[in-house]
């Protein structure tokens, strides 16, 4: 068995190819995928060379961690069926390539426990439900705070506004340097950072993942204020010490969702209490894959490009 498969032969030499499946186990699904979505974060550094040594990582590789699909074969004990729509975060099921993250494909075998259920209506919004998750895993749980001040107005930042208001905090103010990503706020106001003059917020989300923010941050919290990493850096951090010192600064990181983050997330957003409205600008075919990562990465009007499956055999 084969698929068509996004593969990463390198730093920017992306193309869609026949990749050999690994053959399924006796209690793995089979999924057929309908959309996918390219990762302005880690798929980008990938794609550009940039990604630090990562568990998993070589060449060639599937990228893609956002795939929606159909199941078309599932053993009676996995609790699916052939004809349920499922989430799957990537896979690792081929012969020949890495699967990392392995979504980016027309075909996928996967264990039981790595699928989701999700309500088919949803559509293309359907792969936005690992980074809906990872919003939902930086600000849920014992300990954390929710943010008074997101730093970017991208895809992240804007689940994570959505996520406080839905969860009835203060709404948050939104930092974005780009006019054109200004809009498309509910509930919330994005301006520019030279705009804003508060130097007292409690709690600063920085989804834009430049750490050469981090001073300018220190500068605008309160005194035992935090500090939260929930972008991806490529380079070592660093900030003063004194400033920090002298704000009792605390720094959190925010890795990728777990499992109930996931479970928490279908809940909300099949509620209708979490809307992902709006959030993908651009569809391109499967075929287009070259060109549409290029514009993922390059177009600043680009939130979040998804690939569409559907012509693909």
């Amino acid at each position: 068995m084969e698929t068509t498969a996004v593969i990463l032969e390198g730093p920017r030499k992306l193309s869609l190819e026949a990749v050999p499946l690994k053959d399924p186990g006796a209690d793995d699904l089979i999924v057929d995928v309908k959309y996918s979505g390219i990762s302005t974060g880690t798929e980008k550094l990938f794609w550009s060379g940039d990604m630090p040594p990562f568990p998993g990582m070589g060449y060639p590789l599937v990228p893609g961690y956002e795939a929606a699909g159909e199941v078309i074969e599932a053993p009676r004990a996995s609790g699916f069926k052939p004809g349920d729509h499922v989430f799957v975060p990537g896979a690792n099921c081929y012969d020949g390539a890495f699967g990392l993250f392995g979504g980016s494909a027309r075909r996928l075998v996967t264990t039981p426990d790595r699928v989701s259920r999700i309500d088919a209506g949803l559509g293309p919004q359907s792969a936005l439900l690992a980074l809906a998750a990872t919003a939902r895993h930086a600000m849920a749980g014992a300990g954390k705070t929710v943010p008074d001040l997101i730093v970017g107005h991208g895809v992240l930042g804007r689940l994570l506004a959505r996520l406080t208001v839905a969860a009835g905090a203060p709404a948050p103010t939104v930092w974005e340097v780009d006019p054109a990503r200004r809009s498309g706020a509910a509930g919330y106001d994005v301006i520019a950072p030279e705009d804003d003059p508060r130097r007292d917020y409690q709690c600063i989300y920085d989804a834009s993942g430049n750490g050469d923010l981090l001073n300018d941050l220190v500068g605008r919290i309160a005194k035992g204020g935090e500090i939260v990493l929930a972008g991806f850096y490529t380079k070592p951090l660093n900030f003063a010490f004194p400033p920090a010192f002298m704000k009792e600064a605390r720094f959190r990181i925010a890795a990728e969702w777990a499992a109930d983050d996931l479970v928490a997330t279908r809940q909300l957003v099949e509620s209708g209490a979490l809307s992902l409205d709006g959030l993908i600008t651009h569809t391109r075919p499967a075929a287009d894959a070259p060109v549409a990562y290029e514009q993922a990465f390059s177009d600043s009007a680009c939130l979040k490009m998804i690939l569409d499956w559907s012509a693909v055999s």
